[in-house]
């Protein structure tokens, strides 16, 4: 069915002569604009350093149009990294970064003006109001000379919204750093909204190293038209929601840095009152142990808090004792029946070997009695060993008559015979003879092995002892996923029913078979890539790798009306697809990759909220005279796309802990059933999770009637 379509008024068209007037800059300029790199950025916001302040900042950097083009370049989402024509010309189809500058010297920037409101779907339903595309560029390149005047300046224990500096970073830190605290406490924001208290706060904080009122004047205004919105314990900060701002994460990291400082002060003075003990006191070569006082502090954006330290080895209970017991007696059973079978093997390997050589020897001249020949040969195997076997039938016609004449005594233990003959005969008998011993005489032997058994034992229980002192005594911290909320995230979205066991979605049946498993590859990906640094991290393994695995087939199946088994052997359980050239391509992770995963991820990952609760459904349409929705794309090969979200599909309010998952974040209500075009690159890119709608233009929304 084919729809018709309208694009709403917001911004979408564009001022003809604004477009000429951008063109007829660029074309007449002598100078090319490029983005700047960091070190050129830096370089020019320090020169505004005076008596202690920045200075004209708005006028001097974020409004020099290379700044502009470089916020352009860092919101781009099409990997356009190089400064060559091609982000300029893009740029310019929509604005003049020369006139915005200006604009923005003459502090005539409009913002309000681009802002958009986004109506509800439903009637008691919350708007929102979204920056356009111009405004976003002034926001980045704000945020990019605030980055480099306060990212110095902040305590290294703030985490969140600074470079290197995300979720990962902060648990490598509490698990390595932190050992047998004495106390804990943690610090749980109640949900209240950045007010205009909060602002003049803010703005003065931001004076103290700041002087520019331009600046504080457009901060001002993001608030006051609420373009700009924050709210304090609230679950949406650093989860790619478009309703958070791209100035949020960096200005509460600003309003928190007073806190900072106080703690980093405190922790100073703790350590000048404690130090360390120089190795050259003569105490640390005694058996006193110091440990001086310290004070840890991890602060991520708005959460000052983390789990309790525990002990990571707990005490085991009598019925896991007695399990484990019952294992390692099974375990020794096992061991003694793997070595009787290769004790068995040997034997019969050995049977064949003499038999073979009994059969040669009958054939062959020099002996007269078969019977004498059948005793001896019983009495070489009698006293055959493992290693000395092969070798000693290699030469036994050589050897026959030596063993025949010489098997009277052991006439080789007297010295004076041992002396004249070859050392390598020597060392080869008393070999044959340890053999011998070990296996006609296995008391001598027996006894040995039973003191070495007996000393690995006493050695292991001594370091299980050990271990289990230091297990039990040792406070770390012990981070680990919800897996509780985890599995009812999973019930919710639809990825299992009531009884635990996938089920398919039928809401993602109007979608491309491609398209189906690239949404579950981004949710799988994403729980993986953030729950990997976690100590039960193979609990969610088996939650990507079998329900949303299977969840993902049985959709499948339920859109080609087959069964299961017939949608794994057309997919194979790794989900494979054919592209347009018949190259099978694998989107899923696979459950050997899922096996090898670990805590290998130094990055700051997105959290599955945005892309658990989101699903975009595709629309049939007539015609496309629309570009790409996401950041300076100009492709114009899009597919409609209608945003469909999960709060509103289940109608749950997300706020209520009880019918939603506790912590977990949604999108904003305002933009179910709103309508994006979008290119295949890009949206490939939003089911993976690479991108979110951050990166989108979501107020390039298109009205279908």
């Amino acid at each position: 069915m084919f729809l018709n379509l309208r694009t709403t008024t917001s911004n979408l068209t564009v001022s003809i002569f604004s477009f000429l007037r951008s063109h007829t800059t660029l074309s007449l300029n002598p100078n090319p604009i490029n983005p700047l790199t960091k070190t050129q950025l830096k370089t020019l916001v320090l020169n505004q350093y005076t008596h202690g302040k920045f200075s004209n900042l708005i006028q001097k950097v974020v409004a020099s149009p290379s700044v502009l083009l470089t916020a352009c370049q860092n919101l781009t989402s099409n990997g356009l990294n190089s400064p060559d024509s091609s982000l300029v010309d893009s740029v310019s189809k929509r604005f003049s970064v020369e006139e915005m500058g200006r604009e923005l010297n003459e502090n005539r920037f409009d913002v309000e003006a681009c802002c958009v409101k986004m109506l509800p779907s439903r009637r008691k339903g919350e708007s929102l109001i979204l920056p356009n595309l111009k405004l976003k560029v002034v926001i980045e390149a704000v945020r990019m000379v605030l980055e480099v005047v306060y990212d110095d300046r902040f305590a290294t224990f703030a985490y969140g919204g600074r470079v290197g500096m995300g979720r990962h970073t902060a648990i490598r830190y509490l698990k390595n750093s932190v050992e047998n605290p004495n106390w804990w406490f943690s610090v749980v924001l109640n949900r209240k909204k950045f007010d205009f208290k909060h602002v003049d706060k803010l703005c003065l904080i931001i004076e103290e190293k700041i002087q520019d009122g331009f600046l504080i004047d457009f901060i001002r205004r993001l608030f006051e038209c609420e373009a700009l919105q924050i709210e304090l314990g609230g679950c949406y900060l650093g989860r790619g929601f478009p309703q958070e701002c791209g100035l949020s994460s960096i200005l509460i990291n600003i309003y928190f840095n007073g806190f900072d400082k106080e703690i980093q002060e405190m922790r100073l003075q703790i350590d000048r009152e404690n130090p360390r003990l120089d190795s050259n006191e003569g105490v640390l070569g005694s058996r006193v142990f110091h440990k001086p006082i310290r004070i840890y502090a991890v602060r991520y954006l708005d959460e000052v808090l983390a789990v309790p330290p525990s002990v990571l080895h707990p005490p085991m209970s009598e019925k896991a004792i007695r399990a484990r017991k019952k294992y390692l007696r099974q375990k020794e059973v096992r061991a003694l029946e793997l070595r009787n079978a290769r004790e068995r093997n040997r034997k019969k390997l050995g049977l064949k070997i003499l038999g073979h050589v009994f059969k040669k020897l009958k054939q062959s001249d020099g002996f007269k009695s078969e019977f004498h020949i059948e005793n001896e040969v019983r009495d070489i195997f009698r006293t055959w060993a493992d290693e000395v076997v092969l070798e000693f039938f290699e030469s036994l016609d050589e050897r026959w008559n030596w063993h025949r004449n010489l098997s009277a005594g052991n006439f080789l233990s007297l010295r004076h015979i041992r002396d004249q003959l070859p050392q390598e005969l020597v060392d080869a008998y008393d070999k044959f003879q340890d053999q011998v011993d070990k296996h006609l005489k296995p008391a001598k032997a027996r006894k040995a092995l039973e003191e070495e058994e007996r000393r690995a034992e006493e050695g292991e229980q001594r370091k299980y002892a050990e271990r289990t002192v230091e297990d039990l005594t040792k406070l770390c911290m012990k981070v680990a996923a919800p897996i509780e909320l985890v599995r009812k995230a999973v019930k919710m979205a639809g990825f299992t029913n009531n009884m635990g066991r996938p089920r398919p979605i039928k809401l993602l049946i109007a979608l491309e078979d491609t398209d189906i498993i690239k949404w579950y590859a981004g949710v799988g990906r994403r729980w993986l890539d953030f729950f990997c640094c976690c100590r039960n991290f193979t609990m969610v393994k088996t939650v990507v790798s079998y329900h949303l695995r299977f969840s993902c087939i049985l959709t499948l199946a339920e859109k080609h009306e087959s069964t299961k088994h017939e949608a794994i052997r057309h997919y194979t359980k790794d989900l494979k697809v054919s592209d347009m050239n018949g190259i099978e391509e694998v989107h899923f992770p696979t459950e050997r990759e899922i096996k090898m995963m670990g805590d290998k991820n130094f990055s700051d990952p997105k959290p599955v909220d945005g892309a658990i609760s989101l699903a975009l459904i595709r629309l049939a349409s007539d015609d496309s005279p629309y570009a790409c929705s996401a950041h300076f794309c100009d492709r114009t090969d899009i597919i409609l796309y209608r945003i469909r979200l999960l709060q509103n599909r289940l109608n749950v309010n997300p706020l209520d802990e009880k019918k939603w998952v506790p912590g977990m974040g949604a999108i904003h209500e305002s933009l179910n059933r709103k309508c994006l075009p979008l290119c295949p690159d890009h949206i490939n890119d939003l089911y993976m999770g690479k991108i979110t709608l951050q990166d989108i233009d979501c107020t390039s929304f298109v009205d279908v009637d």
